[in-house]
């Protein structure tokens, strides 16, 4: 008896899976993205679903954080290139920051446990932390919650 109810529970769960959803990609958590990251060199690959709590700019690159403390081990930061930036403004209509700010964002790509060097007085130090990155190249590889999906 316990068998053919175990049977019928997986068969009702197979007939009830829409293909449509069985082919949607799996949605990774910026912490599940650290801690994934931190286990490869390689990284890990995946759409990575966040909510932009904080932003920032170093040389030409725009920060999206998933923390408002970019420092915060448990932030998953998408380094976006100029080019991205631009198209995804023209897509948008508004400037980057304004657009994505406190809103979710799906993010194409690879996590990657990255070294971020500390400096004093214009000089790297050997003191260190590190960050999880996503580095975003193309403007398809980015949605912001209500748009269709991937470009």
């Amino acid at each position: 008896m316990r068998n053919s109810s175990i049977a019928s529970l997986a068969l009702l769960g197979a007939s009830c899976a829409s293909p449509a959803i069985d082919r949607l990609p799996l949605r990774i958590s910026p912490e599940q993205a650290v801690i994934n990251a931190a286990q490869s060199e390689e990284g890990i690959t995946g759409v990575f679903e966040m909510v932009v709590r904080g932003t920032g700019r170093e040389g030409g690159r725009l920060f999206l954080n998933s923390q408002p403390d970019y420092r915060d081990p448990r932030n998953l930061t998408i380094a976006v290139t100029p080019q991205a930036e631009r198209a995804l403004e023209d897509r948008l209509g508004a400037p980057l920051p304004e657009a994505v700010s406190r809103k979710t964002i799906a993010v194409r790509g690879t996590a990657r446990t990255t070294r971020i060097w500390f400096h004093a007085n214009g000089r790297r130090t050997d003191k260190f932390y590190y960050q999880t990155h996503v580095n975003l190249e193309s403007a398809r590889d980015l949605t912001v919650s209500g748009e269709h999906a991937f470009y």
